[in-house]
């Protein structure tokens, strides 16, 4: 095997590894997102874990974050400003991804 394929099979492990942890933080995040929107619609326990798990699903309809930013301020119902959900969701990402690493 030649440096040029070492370096090629690397940058694709890192590419997979990469990718499998910004998958692990955004559905870590999700959860996180779920259980404060939670919170605030006065779920507890059971019901709040079924909340969180409703947020990590509605991730899965399209790229990107809009499709749990609109589940979470349908849900909310204009209790939480749409600048307070997407800082949150900022928030929560940083802390899913400190956690994730702490894991490691």
């Amino acid at each position: 095997m030649t440096t040029f394929d070492d370096r090629e099979n690397a940058f694709e492990a890192k590419f997979a590894h990469d990718e499998e942890m910004k998958f692990k933080a955004e559905a870590r995040r999700n959860k996180l997102l779920g259980l404060w929107a939670a919170d605030i619609l006065g779920k507890t326990g059971e019901a709040a874990e079924a909340y969180a798990k409703e947020v990590i699903v509605a991730d899965f309809e399209e790229a990107g974050d809009e499709d749990v930013f609109r589940k979470v301020k349908a849900d909310l119902g204009g209790r939480v400003d749409d600048q307070k959900i997407r800082a949150q969701m900022a928030d929560l990402m940083r802390e899913a991804k400190r956690q994730l690493l702490e894991e490691s």
